[in-house]
C-alpha cells in the first residue's frame, strides 16, 4: 500500500514540502482520533507507512517527549500539548476569556465551552464542563461539523462564496460525517434537506445574534450560542460561546427562554475583555532548538529524523505575543536556517496547519490542535506522573507513589502508584488514605500549608503514637514541618509503621502551589537515613521535576484534575 503524502485530500504536495514533517504530521494526527494509543503496526496500517519508517518516526517522537513508547504501542505524552498551546497563546482568547466562561458554567451549573472556526467545522478552544453521570465529552481540540452544532450557523455568516462551495463539496464527499471522529456518524441522512436546512439557520443566526442546536449531535443533546465579536477586527467574531445541556434539564425553547439573556451578559464581558485587553507582550521564544536536534541526530543516528524534529519546533516559534511570524522571525526563534525554516511553513501551508497573514507573515491555525490535544486535555496527574513513577522504580528498585491531601487535610490519599518486585515490598494501594502527620508525603503537603490551615490538634489528641517513634507532640511535629519547607523534603523513619522508612519531595504546579507529593518507601533494613538522602533524594527530585514539567505544559490551556 503506498505511502499518503497528505492527510484529508489528493492536493499535490509542493516540490519544496518536508515528506518525512508530512508523515510525522499523519502519525501525530492518526493517534490523535485513536484516542491517544496505538501500537506500531496499527500505525502502520492506518498511515499506509513502511513499518520502518513508522518506528524512525516514533523513536524521533519519543525523543521529543511527544510520544512514549510503552512495549508495542506508541503513547501520546504530555508534551505535545506545546504544540496546541503554542496555537492558544497566539490566538489569546483563552487566556482572556477562560475565566469567564468558567464563571458562567458556575452560575448557570451548565457546561460552556468557546469555539473557534475551523474551515467548515468548529473546534473548541476552551471547555468548563459539569460533573454529571450524563455530562459532555467534548475536549479542547475537538472538530466538529458546522452543521451540527449551535457555533456552526454564526460562523456560516460571514463564509464565502468559496467556503460555502467548499462545505457543500464536504458535505457531498462524506454525508456521514466519517471525518469528525468527535461526533458519532450520521445514520440516516439526506444531504440535500439537511443542506437547505443549515443554511436557513445561518440566515436566521445572522437576523437574531445567536443560534440554537436541538439533539442535531446526538439525541438529548441541546445548546444555545452567541458570537463574541472583536472590536478590534471590526467586529467579527472572533469566537463562540455556547451554553450545552441535556433535554433531561432543558428543552432547546427553555434554554433559549432562561439562559440566553445570561449568556449575552456574559458575551457582552467578554467583548468588553477584548476591546480593553491590552496589545500581549512577546514571551521568551525557544531557543538551542537546532542545537538540540543536531545533537539528538549524532546520538541516534538513523533512528532520529531530524528533518521531522526540526520541523516540529517550527510551530513553537509561536506563542503569546507572537501571533503572525515572517520567516526570518521563525528563523530567529528556532535557530534554524531560513531555507529549512521556509520549507517547513510552506510544508504546514499544504497540511493547513499554518496560513499567509498580511504579505510576509504567518499565523498558526486551529488545526494545530488536531495533533495530540484532544486526548490529552482531560488527563489527570496520575496519569501524568505513573510512566515517571515506573522509571523511578526501575532506577531505585523500590516502590514509588503519588499521593495528595483530602479535602479535611488530615489524610493523605494515593492516587497513583508503581510497585518493585521484591520478596517483602511496601503494599499500599491506589485509593489508600494514611494519616498524613506520620507519613513523608503527608508532611511534605502539609509543609506547604500556612501554618493556620495545618490540622494540628493543640492537644495532641489527634496525632496517635503510630510506633514507638512517632511525633506526637505539636510543636515538635511544627518544627519538623518547618525543617521539610527550608529543605524541600521529608524524611520519615518507622513512624507510620515498624520496618517503614520512607522518602518525599513535592510536585508544584505552574504557579508554584504543592499540588501533590513522590516518595520512595522501604524497609528500613535496605537502606540507611544517609544512604536514601544520598541515592534515592537525588532520584526523586528528577522524577518531580518531569512530572512538573509535563504538568505545566498540560495544564497551561486544560484543567488537570489532580484528585
Amino acid at each position: 500500500m503506498p505511502a499518503k503524502t497528505t492527510l484529508d485530500d489528493d492536493r499535490a504536495v509542493p516540490a519544496e514540502a518536508v515528506t518525512p514533517l508530512i508523515r510525522g504530521v499523519m502519525v501525530l494526527r492518526r493517534l490523535t482520533e485513536a484516542g491517544g494509543t496505538l501500537s506500531a503496526s496499527g500505525l502502520e496500517r492506518s498511515t499506509g507507512l513502511a513499518r520502518s519508517t513508522v518506528d524512525r518516526i516514533a523513536s524521533t517522537l519519543a525523543r521529543m517527549g511527544y510520544v512514549r513508547l510503552d512495549g508495542r504501542d506508541v503513547v501520546l505524552a504530555p508534551r505535545v500539548m506545546e504544540l496546541g498551546n503554542a496555537y492558544l497563546a497566539a490566538l489569546g482568547l483563552p487566556a482572556l476569556l477562560a475565566s469567564h466562561a468558567d464563571a458562567l458554567a458556575d452560575a448557570l451549573d451548565e457546561s460552556v465551552s468557546l469555539a473557534v472556526a475551523d474551515r467548515d467545522g468548529i473546534r473548541f478552544i476552551h471547555q468548563a464542563t459539569r460533573r454529571r453521570a450524563m455530562s459532555l465529552s467534548f475536549r479542547i481540540g475537538d472538530r466538529l461539523p458546522a452543521e451540527r452544532t449551535a457555533p456552526g450557523p454564526l460562523f456560516a455568516t460571514e463564509w464565502t462564496d468559496a467556503q460555502w462551495r467548499a462545505w457543500h463539496e464536504r458535505r457531498a464527499a462524506d454525508p456521514q460525517d466519517r471525518g469528525f471522529p468527535a461526533v458519532p456518524p450520521r445514520e440516516h441522512t439526506s444531504p440535500d434537506e439537511d443542506d437547505e436546512d443549515f443554511a436557513r439557520r445561518a440566515e436566521r443566526a445572522g437576523k437574531d445574534g445567536w443560534a440554537l442546536d436541538d439533539q442535531l449531535i446526538e439525541p438529548g443533546l441541546v445548546a444555545v450560542s452567541v458570537p463574541v465579536r472583536d472590536p478590534r477586527a471590526g467586529g467579527r467574531i472572533a469566537c463562540v460561546a455556547n451554553v450545552v445541556s441535556h433535554t433531561s434539564r432543558h428543552t432547546a425553547a427553555h434554554l433559549r427562554d432562561t439562559l440566553l439573556p445570561r449568556l449575552r451578559t456574559a458575551v457582552a464581558e467578554m467583548e468588553r475583555e477584548l476591546r480593553e485587553a491590552p496589545e500581549p507582550q512577546p514571551g521568551p521564544a525557544p531557543s538551542g532548538l537546532a542545537t538540540w536536534t543536531g545533537a539528538s541526530k549524532q546520538e541516534l543516528g538513523r533512528e532520529f529524523v531530524e528533518s521531522l524534529a526540526r520541523g516540529l519546533t517550527v510551530l513553537t516559534a509561536f506563542g503569546a505575543g507572537r501571533a503572525e511570524l515572517t520567516l526570518t522571525d521563525v528563523a530567529r526563534a528556532t535557530g534554524l536556517s531560513r531555507a529549512t525554516a521556509r520549507r517547513a511553513l510552506i510544508t504546514y501551508e499544504h497540511l493547513g496547519l499554518v496560513r499567509q497573514s498580511g504579505t510576509r507573515g504567518f499565523a498558526l491555525t486551529p488545526r494545530v490542535l488536531s495533533l495530540g490535544f484532544p486526548p490529552l486535555s482531560r488527563t489527570s496527574l496520575a496519569q501524568i506522573a505513573t510512566p515517571h513513577l515506573a522509571e523511578l522504580a526501575d532506577r531505585v528498585h523500590e516502590s514509588a507513589s503519588l499521593a495528595v491531601l483530602t479535602p479535611s487535610g488530615e489524610e493523605i490519599q494515593y492516587t497513583a502508584r508503581a510497585a518493585t518486585t521484591r520478596v517483602m515490598s511496601v503494599n499500599v494501594t491506589v485509593g489508600t488514605r494514611l494519616p498524613a502527620y506520620a507519613t513523608s508525603l503527608g508532611r511534605v503537603l502539609l509543609a506547604d500549608l500556612p501554618p493556620g490551615e495545618r490540622k494540628l490538634d493543640a492537644s495532641g489528641a489527634a496525632l496517635r503514637p503510630l510506633t514507638p517513634r512517632t511525633i506526637t507532640d505539636p510543636s515538635t511535629l511544627t518544627a519538623a514541618l518547618e525543617d521539610v519547607r527550608a529543605h524541600g523534603y521529608a524524611l520519615v523513619d518507622e513512624e507510620l509503621e515498624e520496618g517503614l522508612r520512607s522518602v518525599a519531595v513535592p510536585v508544584r504546579d505552574r504557579t508554584g502551589r504543592v499540588v501533590a507529593a513522590v516518595n520512595v518507601a522501604m524497609h528500613a533494613a535496605r537502606r540507611t537515613v544517609e544512604e536514601c538522602v544520598r541515592e534515592v533524594l537525588p532520584e526523586l527530585v528528577e522524577t518531580a521535576g518531569r512530572v512538573e514539567e509535563d504538568l505545566g505544559v498540560a495544564g497551561r490551556f486544560a484543567r488537570v484534575s489532580v484528585e
